[in-house]
């Protein structure tokens, strides 16, 4: 007769809360997978490969956007060791996080969930987590697991092969009966994602030692955290984060990749041609091939930006050009109206500043109607206009434009387009396959790339580039304070 296989719990939190963003991510923004439906879905699709009986708890997903609402987040987290207890007796336990949340009137909300969990299973239970590269690690978190790796991609094309290297050391646990440690070693270095892409050097070079490192003897993972720099509290900085059995190589290895990070530190830069909107669009109107797809950075998203700023949309009016395509502009109002008057109808429009009316100034101008797109409920829909040659996407709630399928489902082919325009930072593979020129501008918004604009109480105390600072990597384990990163430099 076969032996069932282990039994393990799987779940997780995944999203990025920038703490300037003044809309509250609530509980029906986020995807709450329970049940059935988690064991089934895309997120957790490599479980299918591992001989093991899972137990689904909670998962939680959500836009990146604000901070979440205290209310929602101690609901997930009840629910999650609610769903945890209910799975008592569990050989082990696998949560699939990000790393970059932030729960309105609390710091730490990984350390926090992380903790909860393992008060919940307690020590004898094996814990593995994945994370984001653009999560940010904290004692707590690595006092309360076992096991943990990151994406080593970014933009992000190795989400899977994440996963199994979670699940893989969790299965190594079980299997040797080896009870592996985690250590860290936090660098005093903040930079955002649009400049430390992978697919750029020097993170190109820093990412790919990671494997090699992992293979080496006493060391079962090795991860480089780029951190998440759109919050205000003290765990945000780089770190390199070491799963193994041997602290001598795990100490030696998580110095050297943050010493090499650090050395790097000022090397970093921008994967493509960046400017101002209006260098942008400069650029954009000479001879050349198109589209030219034009990154409006500081309003993305899918980083932690409201969505609603007309920054962009406004230049491209006052300078008359045409063919241009923007997508999107998160607006209710604009979006009902539109519905209300229908194809082929006119109206005047006020566009942009509805959800952060206090740092984004509306657009008021005479616009015709040209499609609707449903979607599955109210909040889903979208409208397509057209005001003096511009096309403009407003949705009824925030949403990014990264696939071709986003703009063919509007009837748009902005292939055909001399200028298109989507607020984003680095460009996914999808769209930048389309441009034939692009660039990133450098925009106002909550998710700016110009990090020292930001104000800081709680975070950026000596650390680059917001300090002159000198770095003598610390090995951490357990205890230690995180803000202690750095000395000032002589």
């Amino acid at each position: 007769m076969n032996k069932p296989g282990p039994r393990i719990a799987v779940g997780g939190l995944h999203i990025e809360c920038s703490s300037y963003n003044p809309l509250l991510t609530r509980e029906a923004d986020f995807e709450l997978v329970t049940g059935q439906a988690l064991l089934d879905s895309h997120h957790f699709h490599v479980l299918s490969d591992y001989p093991a009986q899972f137990h689904p708890t909670i998962y939680a997903h959500a836009l990146p956007g604000g901070p979440i609402e205290q209310a929602a987040y101690n609901k997930i987290k009840a629910d999650l060791v609610h769903e945890l207890e209910k799975s008592a007796p569990l050989d082990g336990v696998y949560l699939m996080m990000h790393g970059a949340a932030f729960v309105d009137g609390m710091e730490d909300a990984e350390g926090d969930l992380l903790t909860a969990v393992r008060d919940c299973i307690g020590p004898d239970v094996p814990l593995s987590v994945s994370y984001d590269l653009h999560g940010n690690v904290s004692e707590r978190v690595i006092d309360a697991i076992d096991m943990f790796t990151a994406y080593r991609t970014a933009p992000h094309v190795d989400v899977t092969d994440t996963h199994r290297r979670a699940l893989d050391q969790l299965f190594r646990c079980l299997d040797t009966g080896q009870r592996p440690s985690v250590c860290w070693c936090p660098i005093p270095v903040a930079l955002p994602g649009e400049r430390t892409s992978t697919e750029d050097q020097p993170a190109r070079d820093l990412y790919q030692k990671l494997p090699e490192v992992s293979a080496s003897d006493g060391i079962w993972d090795a991860s480089l955290m780029v951190g998440y720099v759109w919050v205000d509290e003290p765990r945000m900085t780089a770190a390199s984060v070491i799963t193994g059995l041997q602290s001598g190589p795990m100490e030696k290895a998580a110095r050297g990749l943050a010493m090499d990070y650090w050395n790097a530190r000022t090397d970093f830069t921008f994967g493509t041609a960046i400017g101002s909107i209006g260098a942008c669009l400069d650029e954009a109107a000479k001879p050349g091939k198109s589209p030219f797809v034009l990154a409006d950075s500081g309003d993305n998203p899918t980083g932690g930006g409201v969505g609603d700023r007309v920054d962009a949309l406004r230049e491209v009016l006052a300078r008359a050009f045409k063919d241009v395509v923007v997508a999107g502009i998160a607006d209710e109002p604009a979006t009902e109206l539109a519905f209300e008057v229908g194809p082929g109808a006119s109206a005047q429009f006020t566009i942009g500043g509805t959800l952060d009316p206090e740092t984004s100034e509306p657009l008021i101008l005479d616009a015709d109607v040209v499609n609707l797109v449903h979607g599955a409920s109210r909040t889903d829909r979208q409208a397509v206009l057209s005001s003096k040659g511009v096309t403009i996407v407003v949705t009824a709630k925030r949403r990014p434009f990264h696939r071709l399928s986003d703009f063919q489902v509007l009837g748009l082919k902005p292939e055909e387009a001399q200028v298109v325009i989507v607020k984003s930072g680095y460009l996914v593979p999808e769209i930048k396959a389309l441009a034939a020129r692009t660039m990133m501008a450098i925009s106002p918004g909550v998710v700016d790339q110009e990090i020292q604009r930001q104000p800081r109480s709680r975070s950026g105390q000596n650390i680059f580039p917001f300090a002159d600072v000198s770095f003598d990597p610390i090995v951490r384990w357990a205890n230690t304070d995180p803000r202690a990163l750095a000395q000032p430099a002589d």
